[in-house]
């Protein structure tokens, strides 16, 4: 359950303005509307002069909207941790100069559906040789939310589905729930739908791509207090992403797909639970 309708939402005025509001808002994320494709380029050139850290999750010219990531402690434990922790499995498999790591590379979404824009995810990366090159997509995109709320991620995820053609293969929410001491991890893949009522939304997207983001596993991670350390409790299994979507191509002698056990996620919790104030 999410306690708030929105999340902090200001409507452009000056360049000047949204800055301000970053160094008051207490959490992870800041819209802003209203934002045209000029003054976009202002504040991002203003970002740069001043060195500030804020990320530009997403910004689509069409509606002027932008979303900005305010990069707090918890915020980067959820995806950095993750992104680790599969990393770790892949050079396990011999294949750590086959993967890179992309940050939160700026990905430009020039003539795609949705209208021009850019993004810049929490944690991604990318096969090499296959998507090693400038302005490649990543196959996997993690994008992580404190205090945004999960519609707004879910709007993330659908950004970096339409915005590179399906290019990003896999998107990983991790939405962390203060209200319920836990963590939500939802992995999403494009795929064609299953056969039944089409809205308008589905259709455009069936017609444009052929796919559309698919939810295929939630996995919900609780801490109970009552014990010393604290534990953790991973409910729906492990979380398991296919080598095939990661590097595009079917997996050889030795390798298989990234599987994050019930140890590994709990591994992740400690780590992410330890930002937290009491």
């Amino acid at each position: 359950m999410e306690f708030a309708d929105e999340d902090p939402t200001v409507k452009f005025t000056t360049v000047q303005a949204p800055f301000r509001e970053i160094d008051s808002t207490a959490g992870d994320v800041l819209v802003v509307t209203d934002v045209s494709p000029q003054y976009f380029a202002e504040i991002e050139h203003e970002r740069d002069v001043r060195r500030r850290k804020f990320r530009f999750r997403r910004y689509q010219s069409d509606s002027e909207l932008l979303v900005i990531t305010i990069p707090t402690d918890v915020h980067e434990e959820l995806h950095l941790q993750l992104f680790r922790q599969c990393s770790r499995q892949i050079d396990n498999m011999g294949l750590q100069n086959a993967w890179d790591f992309k940050g939160t590379t700026t990905q430009r979404s020039q003539g795609h559906p949705g209208g021009d824009g850019s993004g810049e995810g929490d944690s991604s990366g990318v096969p090499v040789p296959e998507r090693g090159r400038q302005g490649a997509w990543p196959t996997l995109v993690i994008e992580a939310g404190a205090s945004e709320l999960l519609h707004q991620l879910r709007e993330d995820m659908r950004w970096w589905f339409l915005a590179s053609n399906h290019d990003v293969k896999i998107v990983i929410l991790a939405k962390f729930d203060r209200h319920r001491d836990s963590v939500l991890l939802e992995k999403w893949e494009g795929a064609a739908h299953p056969q039944g009522i089409l809205t308008r939304s589905r259709a455009a997207l069936q017609q444009q791509h052929g796919l559309e983001p698919i939810l295929r596993q939630t996995i919900t991670i609780t801490r109970d207090t009552a014990t010393y350390p604290d534990s953790y409790s991973v409910h729906r299994g492990a979380l398991v992403l296919s080598f095939q979507l990661l590097f595009l191509r079917y997996p050889r002698d030795g390798e298989r797909d990234v599987v994050l056990g019930v140890e590994e996620l709990q591994e992740y919790a400690v780590r992410v639970w330890r930002y937290l104030d009491d």
